[in-house]
């Protein structure tokens, strides 16, 4: 019998231990940030009725899905984002929750789309959501916890550009583009890949020079928050709900001392049909040419596919992946965690029971630690927690456990302790692990 190659499909990845441990402290940093702003845990499917998903991801999305039909013959598709299938959950669960509603859904998502740096087909998003009000104050609360999640990640130069759906469509409409707005949003969201030529010449042959070059005017006017604000209003026929709201949204920001990160931006539209209001995404100062690391925006129609009873939103969405590229290139991403505080060597296997006792009272003492399964070399076992990045270790033979005498060494200094019995030996590893 030959055997299988095991390899993995085109943009889906095995994740290494060291790798995996850096994603999971991200995570639970970005858990406990979200936490501080009110956001509670949610789950969903990963597979879902083909019908829940493509209702609003937009034409391209939808090209980009993988969609099957399942043993009972039914049409099902792995979810594309975590938004639609929060959408049909609020419906689904609209008795038993309570409005506005806050939570964060951190999962795999799925898209069928051309791999590249930071994005694959297989990807980790981090999603945040307050449902059941569409206010300025929950806009502004979205986009603050945009920012205190890049601070608790310890990256302080973010900058988050901030852009009115409303807005733009409203001008669409004011220079009679209006029935093209999907075509259009979608060809000024690729304006940073393609370039500002590429997206005029695109918008002329969509609709005629006169109306590009009035949208490309739109999309790249600059100044100061407020500045652009009135000049976008200028052009969009005078002041509106939407303008109203994003200086609103500013002035807040001002007021509490959070406007520094923000940017009006008018070039950002998401491509994504359910947008509605505010929109934004976030760029790395020191790495822009990554592109978005979290984005999101305002949706007050998305779950209208689902449900009679209103239920505006607004929302973000942290691409993990992309995120830990980026503070890898930014060489930021920290150290990852070891896999565990001690090692217990394992000196002679007679020992056992000795051993795992050991074990048992240093995680009592809240320690991690781990009992290497059989006495080989010592050089092997130091091998070992060295790979594996324990940092201290408790090496004990027969004559320690007879005397209650405990030798133990930190890894790192190469220095070795000898402690009269277990809490003090717990003692001086915690002490250790403090300073190292």
């Amino acid at each position: 019998m030959s055997l299988i190659e095991p390899r993995v499909l085109k943009g889906f990845r095995d994740i290494l231990p060291g790798q995996e441990l850096v994603r999971r402290s991200l995570i639970r940093d970005l858990e406990q940030g979200f936490r501080t702003f009110g956001y509670v845990p949610i789950d969903t499917p990963v597979l879902e009725y083909t019908e829940v998903l493509l209702g609003k991801g937009g034409g391209e999305t939808d090209k980009q899905i993988f969609r099957f039909t399942d043993h009972g013959n039914r049409d099902v598709a792995m979810r594309f984002d975590l938004t639609v299938p929060f959408a049909r959950y609020m419906a689904a669960h609209l008795n038993e929750l309570y409005l506005p509603f806050r939570r964060y859904h951190i999962g795999k998502a799925y898209r069928g789309e051309n791999t590249q740096r930071g994005r694959y087909r297989e990807f980790v998003q981090c999603d945040f959501d307050i449902v059941g009000t569409d206010t300025s104050s929950a806009d502004l609360d979205i986009l603050l916890t945009v920012v205190t999640a890049f601070e608790i990640l310890g990256v302080t130069e973010v900058s988050v550009h901030v852009a009115h759906r409303g807005l733009f469509n409203r001008f669409l409409a004011h220079v009679d583009a209006a029935e093209q707005s999907e075509e259009i949003l979608r060809t000024v969201d690729k304006l940073r890949k393609v370039g500002m030529e590429n997206t005029r010449e695109t918008l002329a042959a969509l609709l005629d020079d006169v109306r590009a070059q009035q949208i490309m005017a739109f999309v790249t006017a600059e100044g100061g928050f407020e500045d652009i604000v009135l000049k976008l209003e200028t052009l969009a026929g005078g002041p509106g709900e939407d303008s109203a709201r994003m200086r609103a949204v500013y002035a807040a920001a001002v007021e509490a001392g959070a406007a520094d990160n923000l940017q009006y931006d008018p070039s950002i539209t998401r491509g994504l049909d359910y947008y509605t209001g505010m929109v934004f995404e976030t760029f790395l100062t020191e790495l822009p040419s990554i592109g978005s690391v979290c984005s999101g925006g305002r949706y007050n129609d998305l779950a209208s596919l689902y449900t009679k009873q209103s239920l505006p939103g607004v929302g973000g969405s942290i691409g993990l992946d992309r995120l830990l590229a980026a503070l890898d290139e930014l060489d930021a991403s920290g150290e990852a965690e070891s896999a565990a505080d001690v090692l217990i060597f394992c000196i002679d296997e007679l020992l056992l029971g000795y051993y795992h006792g050991l074990a048992r009272g240093l995680r009592k003492a809240g320690l991690s630690c781990e009992v290497y399964p059989e006495a080989r070399k010592i050089s092997a076992q130091f091998g070992f927690a060295e790979k594996k990045g324990i940092p201290t270790a408790i090496i004990c033979g027969p004559d320690e456990r007879a005397s209650g005498v405990i030798n133990g060494k930190n890894l790192r200094s190469r220095e070795s302790f000898t402690a009269d019995a277990l809490p003090a030996a717990i003692q001086l590893l915690q002490d250790i692990l403090r300073t190292s």
